[in-house]
Formats: structure tokens, C-alpha cells, sequence
């Protein structure tokens, strides 16, 4: 392992990056920290964890991003550690019963039934299907609603950029809380459960 990265001063950025003069993002810190070449695909990291780590990287706002360094050392050591089926599953059931229902409760349309999905197997993700078309189709209905009578209130640009603005705010704490989320999931997901 490295000794040359210093985990507390580092500020992880967006994106890759061609040589670490130009910065580091989350996976590209791993490499440096395992001692491999500058790369945001480390090979000593499980290949989910090095997709759901780069997203997770890119899609947070900078301050969230860089909550992540604490993970870094955890990284290292987990490709071919056999826990990748377990973490697709968590990644999954996550997606189904938390990153869904929030966006589905901003139109209104019941969510309690994803919440509540059994989810200990891949199994269970497919019995999950009709439950997921159920609330996909009373989102899309509550949508197309909320959308007819936007456009009927929208007079003009300023209304436009109101009804902008009105929405940024209302999905401003939802997509917080998520991306907190998420951060919370990504870090239990390099265990996957097991001690580590």
C-alpha cells in the first residue's frame, strides 16, 4: 500500500483524469493508494464496486464526494473476493426499495408497496416486477397530470423559470437524502455483510 497519499489533505474531483497532476477521483486514489498504475479501473477492487464507485463519484456534488476518501483503504483486495453477487443483490434491492419510492412519493403515487419487497435473492427481484410496472404506471399517469397542468400555468419564460425553480427546491432534499444514501450503501456494500 501506498504511504505517499495523504487521505486527509486529498480532494477527490469529477471524473478520470490522464496522470494524477491533473487530480484524483475516488477509484484513481484506490490505485495509487494499492500502488497500481494511475487508472480509475484498480484491479485490486471488485469490478462492482469500481462501477458503483465511479458513478458514485461523479454524480456527487464535491463536499459529498469527498466523504468517500475514508473508504479508500476498505477498497483494495476486494476483486475476486467472491462477494460481488451479495453486492449486485444490495445494489439492486436499493435501487427498488429506497432510490424509486423517493422519486415515485414526489408525484404522489404510493409507494409503501416497494419499500416493503422481500429482498433476500435475485428471486425475489423478479417477483419484485409487477409491483415495480404497478407503481411505474401510476407515476407515469400522476406525471403526465402534473405536466398537462404545468404547461396550461406556464404563461411565458418567467413562468417557465418559476416552475423551474419551484421544482429545484422540492427535489433539492431528495436528492440529498439519496445521495447520503448511497454513500451509506456503497460503503456497506464493500463488505457486503461479512466482518471484515
Amino acid at each position: 500500500m501506498s504511504t505517499d497519499l495523504d487521505l486527509d489533505t486529498l480532494t477527490l474531483a469529477e471524473g478520470a483524469h490522464d496522470d494524477r497532476s491533473e487530480g484524483l477521483c475516488l477509484m484513481e486514489a484506490v490505485a495509487w493508494f494499492a500502488g497500481e498504475t494511475h487508472t480509475d479501473h484498480p484491479e485490486c477492487v471488485s469490478p462492482v464496486l469500481g462501477a458503483f464507485g465511479r458513478e458514485l463519484n461523479d454524480c456527487l456534488p464535491d463536499d459529498k464526494r469527498q466523504q468517500l476518501r475514508s473508504l479508500i483503504p476498505l477498497l483494495p483486495g476486494t476483486a475476486g473476493d467472491g462477494l460481488d453477487q451479495a453486492r449486485g443483490l444490495m445494489a439492486a434491492r436499493w435501487l427498488v426499495c429506497e432510490w424509486l419510492p423517493a422519486w415515485l412519493d414526489l408525484t404522489g403515487t404510493a409507494s409503501g408497496d416497494l419499500r416493503a419487497l422481500p429482498f433476500g435473492s435475485w428471486g425475489d427481484l423478479s417477483a419484485a416486477g409487477p409491483v415495480v410496472a404497478a407503481a411505474r404506471a401510476a407515476a407515469g399517469a400522476a406525471a403526465g397530470a402534473a405536466a398537462r397542468a404545468a404547461a396550461r400555468a406556464a404563461a411565458g419564460a418567467a413562468a417557465g423559470d418559476a416552475a423551474r425553480a419551484a421544482a429545484g427546491e422540492k427535489l433539492a432534499p431528495v436528492t440529498e437524502q439519496l445521495q447520503d444514501s448511497a454513500i451509506t450503501l456503497f460503503a456497506s456494500m464493500i463488505t457486503a455483510g461479512e466482518t471484515p
